[in-house]
């Protein structure tokens, strides 16, 4: 529970249960109809196992009134963040677009069944995670293919099943080029890398706006080794990046550097806030965040220390 209280300390608003397993596995793990062959399963029809939860979730509720006084919070409001059913699809054998809608609709059993409303608490976000999505050349979902319009019908599942529930809505995306989560009625907020079009293309942005969805600010980048690289002031495309990163870990490591010294700034991020508000208004811009996970950072307090800059470089617009 530490983690959660953290974050809460860290001034988050809607904390996501803290995450420090594998997310495919942890969700691999909720389901049945899965027969594990080496580093891959192969389906036999999927379904959420019976009363299946996000036991991160379940610790919370029963601790709930523990957490929050400890974390000197009143209520809490909480996000459930969850391996979306395409980029859960790459861990199985034999796909095509039915799995990934029968993968849906066991994660929106396990969703519906992890969403709470308690005395001191509830649940009022539902994330779902699509890192693989447009970065991949997957025939599966060429344009006009049924297996693409099966990941629409997937993502629908989710979000309609939170939505009417009284979730909002999040797709966490790496790369917003391809616009077919647009179409999806009851997604409310897209998010996606710091650098990523969704940000800047000015024809992107009329789109988002146009289909009547909102964004979530990503203004803090999460790649360490980038964070590096961007300190050093070398391309971390670099011939050099490699050896130059390594040296840095190296002494960080060995208690000579230290990672906070790598973290950036609050100016930084409130800057990008502000972009992304003058480009959208500030009615589509909800939330703000850092653009992913903390995992790959170097140590738990200087990823919370990141929380903590996000929040205060977000409280300017409040």
């Amino acid at each position: 529970m530490r983690g959660l209280i953290d974050k809460l300390r860290a001034g988050l608003d809607i904390p996501n249960y803290p995450q420090f397993r594998d997310m495919n596995e942890m969700f691999l793990k909720l389901l049945r109809g899965l027969h594990r062959e080496g580093e891959t399963y192969l389906p036999y029809g999927v379904s959420a196992r019976p009363r299946a939860s996000i036991p991160e979730v379940e610790a919370i509720k029963r601790h709930i009134s523990l957490i929050l006084d400890e974390a000197g919070i009143g209520h809490l409001r909480l996000k459930l963040c969850v391996a979306g059913p395409y980029t859960l699809s790459l861990q199985l054998r034999c796909r095509d677009g039915w799995l990934m809608e029968e993968l849906a609709e066991a994660l929106s059993d396990i969703v519906e069944n992890s969403i709470f409303r308690v005395k001191r608490g509830e649940t009022t976000l539902l994330a779902v995670d699509e890192p693989a999505f447009a970065l991949l050349d997957d025939p599966l979902l060429d344009r006009g293919s049924e297996g693409r319009e099966s990941l629409l019908r997937a993502w629908e599942k989710l979000f309609t099943s939170a939505s009417s529930r009284g979730l909002e809505t999040i797709l966490h995306l790496h790369d917003a080029s391809d616009t077919l989560y647009l179409e999806a009625d009851h997604l409310d907020i897209v998010e996606s890398h710091v650098d990523d079009p969704l940000y800047r293309d000015e024809r992107l942005i009329r789109r988002v706006v146009e289909a009547d969805k909102m964004v979530k600010a990503a203004i803090s980048k999460s790649d360490f080794d980038a964070l590096i690289a961007q300190r050093l002031g070398i391309p971390i495309g670099s011939d050099e990046a490699p050896s130059r990163i390594g040296e840095v870990w190296s002494e960080i490591r060995g208690g000579r550097l230290r990672s906070v010294n790598f973290l950036e700034d609050m100016e930084l991020m409130e800057r990008r806030l502000r972009f992304i508000v003058e480009r959208f208004g500030a009615e589509n811009v909800p939330y703000a965040g850092p653009e992913c996970g903390l995992k790959g950072f170097p140590d738990y307090d200087s990823a919370i220390e990141v929380l903590r800059r996000v929040s205060e470089a977000a409280s300017f617009s409040e």
